[in-house]
């Protein structure tokens, strides 16, 4: 499927770690989440909007996680594992691989935000099921292999003044 229409099926994941520490890094900026489900929606039918965060115990990020959810995303949180040597993790990529693959049966669009190349293959396999994917990320920092990968790619950076605060 590769027309957009009115009544399509939408749905938007956001890899928050992913988009935080780019814009962060390249701008000194936060993502305008708001404006990110505008574009990812486009006009079509909204059925989910997801955003992959991590707690990291920082003063905002309650104020942060209820003003996702304001905007209309469901905010799903996952806590940072500390190991014996000291280093930290956290990421979401197999949790929201699994959303996308369970949600590919209920919508006809989904929005990967994330420069992340480990989500080309969910692409593939998202396509090969019928499924348009569309990718929203910084160019500068995404990996060639996801935008080759999915049916569309939306570079935040030619957008700064929409998609930056």
């Amino acid at each position: 499927m590769t027309e957009i229409h009115p009544s399509q099926r939408v749905a938007i994941l956001a890899d928050a770690q992913n988009l935080y520490h780019t814009a962060q890094s390249l701008y000194s900026r936060n993502i305008d989440y708001s404006a990110l489900l505008e574009k990812g929606v486009s006009g079509r039918e909204l059925t989910r909007a997801i955003a992959y965060v991590v707690r990291a115990d920082s003063p905002e990020e309650e104020s942060f996680f209820d003003a996702l959810v304001d905007i209309g995303f469901e905010p799903k949180i996952k806590e940072i594992k500390t190991f014996g040597d000291g280093s930290k993790k956290a990421d979401w990529d197999v949790g929201m691989s699994l959303d996308a693959v369970t949600l590919a049966n209920h919508v006809d669009t989904v929005v990967l935000c994330t420069g992340d190349g480990d989500f080309s293959r969910l692409c593939s396999h998202l396509r090969h099921e019928g499924v348009r994917v569309e990718v929203m990320a910084f160019q500068e920092s995404t990996a060639e292999e996801l935008i080759e990968a999915a049916d569309t790619f939306l570079d935040l950076s030619e957008r700064e003044e929409t998609f930056l605060l």
